[in-house]
Formats: structure tokens, sequence, C-alpha cells
């Protein structure tokens, strides 16, 4: 069991981990791709366990993001809030009927985050430790999960990165991630959360238009052109990323959810399982799922600022620590693009 923080009940804050009293979750990002995803997961679900391992109905969701959702989606226990993660009166208005988990997804990502310094600061720094300052102000500690990135990494980096690789950012998005990462930790030291980091691959495919990201590319890549699209890709297509499916995605932030804090000990980071593959490993899947001619819709035109951040991450993990925590990895990415297409592709 986790110990209630310090400061007791502060005026605003909510008592949160009352056993018998239906769950009530914050996800920040909730409006994007993979915050719809996880809340469908939970509504479907219907229950976690909260942060001393009891297992309860969900009774709400609020759903915190600056962005409304096209297609969101509508359950009675969902409540979207729309606002900045750095605006107080939002944290406060999210937190007002208290909150027992908090799926932490909200950033700034790579590419903008590059391109505009103070605003990536503001939201997945600044954004971050007000997060973890609400929760530290509540009654009793919410069990937390933070999205971080593998971006954390960077530099001269073995060929496999292991558990023991010291991570060295070469962006300031994987510098703010880092930090996010030794914050939750430290909090949960201090008996503030139940927290735990998971360093997530990319995500593809996502669904939808491109974002910021450097990474974006690589969705594109395929969603293009299955939906009978030119797309361009920006680095060499001997270029290799550490990749996962939108759906385990989900499966491992719920998994690290329920994952009790013994299991995790001291260190509340952790390299998700993934697939690497190179540029040409997905096109050619994307030739095995979408024939030919969607393959040849791709055409290479390197950019430079992309090539430069995305080779910087590593593409080959020994995710020892995850596999025995009971995370999942994706088959192949053949499997990858076909149950996208399955889903996505009329």
């Amino acid at each position: 069991m986790i110990e209630t923080g310090p400061h007791g009940c502060r005026p605003g804050i909510a008592s949160t981990n009352v056993h018998g009293q239906r769950m009530k979750i914050l996800v920040t990002g909730g409006s994007g791709f993979l915050g719809q995803r996880l809340i469908r997961a939970l509504c479907f679900r219907g229950r976690l366990q909260d942060a001393d391992g009891v297992d309860r109905e969900i009774g709400g969701i609020v759903a915190l993001d600056a962005m409304s959702a096209p297609k969101a989606v509508s359950d009675p226990r969902v409540r979207y809030l729309h606002g900045d993660l750095g605006d107080a009166a939002v944290i406060t208005a999210a937190f007002e009927s208290g909150v027992d988990s908090v799926f932490h997804l909200a950033a700034v990502v790579s590419g903008a985050a590059e391109a505009d310094f103070d605003l990536g600061m503001r939201v997945n720094l600044d954004g971050t430790r007000a997060l973890l300052e609400a929760c530290r102000r509540g009654c009793a500690p919410p069990r937390l999960v933070f999205a971080s990135s593998v971006a954390v990494y960077g530099g001269a980096l073995p060929d496999v990165v292991n558990d023991a690789t010291t991570p060295a950012p070469q962006s300031s998005y994987g510098v703010q991630k880092l930090i996010g990462e030794l914050l939750v930790g430290d909090y949960s030291r201090r008996g503030y959360i139940d927290g735990r980091a998971l360093r997530l691959p990319t995500i593809v495919v996502r669904p939808g238009r491109p974002n910021a990201a450097a990474s974006s590319f690589a969705s594109g890549i395929i969603r293009e052109p299955l939906a009978g699209v030119d797309a361009i890709c920006p680095v060499a297509e001997g270029t290799s990323l550490w990749l996962m499916s939108p759906s385990t995605a989900i499966d491992n932030l719920l998994h690290a959810h329920e994952t009790p804090a013994a299991a995790w000990g001291a260190m509340r980071a952790v390299n998700l399982p993934g697939l690497t593959a190179s540029v040409r490993d997905m096109l050619d899947a994307l030739k095995a799922v979408g024939g030919a001619p969607a393959a040849d819709r791709v055409r290479f035109e390197v950019d430079e600022r992309i090539a430069r951040i995305v080779t910087g991450w590593p593409a080959r993990f020994d995710a020892a620590r995850a596999r025995e925590l009971g995370f999942s990895r994706d088959a192949d990415i053949v499997s990858v693009v076909r149950a996208y297409a399955k889903e996505h592709v009329r």
C-alpha cells in the first residue's frame, strides 16, 4: 500500500482512492489518437485497480486536451475538458471531483518541440510538473502512467540498447521526456503518486492527418498509399525504427496501470518491447498488403532535419525487463500493416 502524501486534502481537491466508490480517471491528451483509443478501451473494460490494488468500477473519465476529437467517444462516463495543461485553472477543473488514476499522454510532439523550444518546455515539462503537483495535493496518491519515448536515448549508442543503457537525449523532446520520467520516479519515491513511465516506440500506423512528429512519415508512407494518395518519405530507405502498433500500445498502457507497485520497485521507467523495421521493410509490408501500386506511391525526398532527429533514435532494443513485467509486442510489421488496413481501409 502506498501512503497518503504529507499535505493532506487541500481546498478544491477531492478525496480519492476510497474503496467502494467508483474510479475516477484523468486522461491527458484525451482527444488525441491514442487518448481516444485508450478511453474506448477503458469504457469497454469498465474496471481498473486503484493505487492500493483494489479492483473498482470506472465511474468517470475526464479527457483533457487542448483540441477536440473529430469523432469523440460518446459515453455518459466521459467528460471532455478543453484547455492547456499548463493552465492552473484547467488542472484544478480536471481534479475537482477527485482523481484515482492518471494516464498522461499529452505532449508537444518531437518535431514541434524541436522547432518551438518554449512551447515544448511549457507543455512537456512545466505541464507535467503541474500535473504531478495536482496529484500531490490529493488526499491519497493516484496511480499514474506516463507516456515517455525512446527519444530519451541518443548520441553514441550500442548496437542494441538494453535496460542498463544510459539515456542521453539529443533533442529537446527527448530531454523533456527524460525529465518527466525522473519526476515520476521521484514523486513515486516520495509517496505522492504510484507512477510508471513507458518508453514507447514509434506508433505505426496512425490514422488521420499527419502531425508534427519527426516520425510522422512512418505512418504516412503506409496510410496515404493505402488510401490511394502519394506519400513522401523524408529519410533513406535503410533507416530503421523501433515500432509498435496502436492496439499493442493500448494493451501495454493498461497493463502498466494494473502491474502492482511492488513489481516496479524503485525503477519506474521501462523500455517497451517493439519491432525493428527499416523503411524498406515497411514498404515491403505495404506491397504485401496493398499491392505494388500502393508501394509505388511512395517517393523519397530526404529532409536533413527530420533525418537527423530520426537517425539519432535507437532502433534495436533488448527489452528484458519489460518482458519480465509481462508487456507485449507485435508479431511482425506485415501483421501491423494488415491490421491497419482491415480497420481503416474501405
